[in-house]
């Protein structure tokens, strides 16, 4: 919802409200925050509120690390684990130098210039995410272990399925926030959960994003669990994938998302850091449905692109790759511009690989091109990419590369 200033001034006040988290995100995409009162509203909206930068992975060193937090007020919501007298709201914010320029690493800032020139060039994107997490008991000290919570399978129900209450509060927490689930239940993985969420605009996706992460976090530790979104908690068991489901319209009514498609196929090794940013995010690619080729479909899940059966509205292509600890501003600023690029160009799509690519014999295997299989492949792609380095600021490429 869009409010002003003033409307977030009165809310405040009407509604006890005695903390506002100002709330960014690092280069990597981990949420952090600094908590001001009400009483310092006015010099928020007006001034900003200053940070150490040189403190925040990718924002620069001691030189020059004065930086200003600007709220953005369309973001307001309360945190609903917080008390209800004397309450406590949250407001992403713009990272900018004092002389108001916004930094290179506020990927959040990066997102929405996407946005705009996919939007002057006639196009809308929209996202919604599929985001997977194991839950892990704490031993007696209160310290993570690696013991599933339970050992339930695929949809499977309670009792076998103990997660059903942690999810349940989850999505009752995201309403509560403005936040739209669309469905959830127990992944394949013993103590692995997914929760998908409704289609937005991509800063909003990306938003929400940061937000589950932050509230499933928050749910485990209240119920004296913990969350793991790691591409690969358990080395023999699935791993957590952040499925990013996405489609494209022209203002013209062209049929674009194919052409978006063939955008993203043809730059996905370049960006692949990018959506994977970990050493064990390359463990997790080419097992359990986890995708290793580059490659489409409409027909199966072992392919890097799904594009599901729907029409209309619902209409959509499912990319398959990214986990959970990739930066989501970065990662859908990424894809506008692949996608961006491959209507511009026509681009055509490869014939699909309607076939299973990890029963196939091996000579079928070998017709499609891999993603990069270890983090100095990615690392390597991106540096040699004139597509990264004309749509990423020279810092990040370097903080992730080196």
């Amino acid at each position: 919802m869009q409010y002003t200033p003033e409307e977030i001034r009165q809310y405040a006040a009407e509604e006890d409200v005695k903390f506002i988290r100002m709330a960014f995100c690092d280069v990597e995409g981990r949420q952090k925050n600094i908590a001001i009162m009400p009483g310092e509203l006015d010099r928020a909206f007006r001034y900003g509120i200053a940070i150490d930068g040189s403190a925040i992975p990718g924002f620069g060193g001691e030189v020059h690390s004065d930086l200003l937090l600007y709220p953005d007020p369309s973001t307001l919501c309360v945190l609903p684990w917080r008390p209800e007298h004397g309450r406590v709201v949250r407001m992403f914010c713009a990272v900018t130098r004092p002389d108001g320029t916004e930094i290179e690493a506020d990927a959040r800032s990066l997102l929405k210039r996407a946005v705009a020139d996919a939007e002057a060039a006639g196009l809308t994107f929209t996202f919604g995410t599929e985001m997977e997490f194991y839950l892990f008991c704490r031993d007696e000290n209160g310290e993570p272990t690696k013991i599933p919570y339970d050992e339930a399978g695929y949809m499977d129900i309670a009792p076998a399925d103990k997660g059903e209450n942690i999810r349940r509060e989850v999505c009752l927490t995201l309403e509560q926030m403005g936040i739209r689930p669309e469905s959830s239940h127990h992944e394949e993985g013993p103590g692995q959960n997914e929760i998908d969420f409704r289609y937005s605009d991509p800063v909003t996706a990306a938003d929400n994003a940061v937000t589950f992460r932050t509230v499933v976090d928050t749910a485990a530790a209240r119920n004296g669990l913990w969350a793991d979104f790691g591409p690969k908690p358990l080395a023999d068991r699935p791993g957590n994938g952040l499925h990013i489901n996405f489609s494209v319209t022209a203002a013209d009514g062209r049929d674009v998302l194919p052409a978006a498609i063939a955008g993203i196929l043809a730059r996905i090794s370049d960006m692949t850091l990018f959506l994977n940013p970990k050493e064990e995010s390359y463990r997790r690619f080419g097992s359990c449905k986890a995708p290793r080729y580059i490659s489409w479909s409409a027909e199966n899940r072992s392919q890097l692109i799904r594009v599901p059966a729907a029409e209309g509205e619902y209409r959509r292509a499912e990319l398959r790759s990214p986990d959970a600890l990739c930066n989501p501003y970065l990662a859908f600023a990424l894809l506008i511009r692949a996608g961006m690029e491959g209507i511009a160009r026509e681009a055509q799509l490869p014939p699909a690989a309607d076939l299973n690519l990890f029963t196939v014999p091996e000579e079928v295997r070998r017709r499609y091109a891999l993603l990069p299989e270890t983090l100095a492949a990615a690392k390597a792609a991106a540096a040699d990419s004139d597509f990264i380095k004309e749509n990423l600021p020279e810092s990040v490429l370097e903080y992730y590369v080196n």
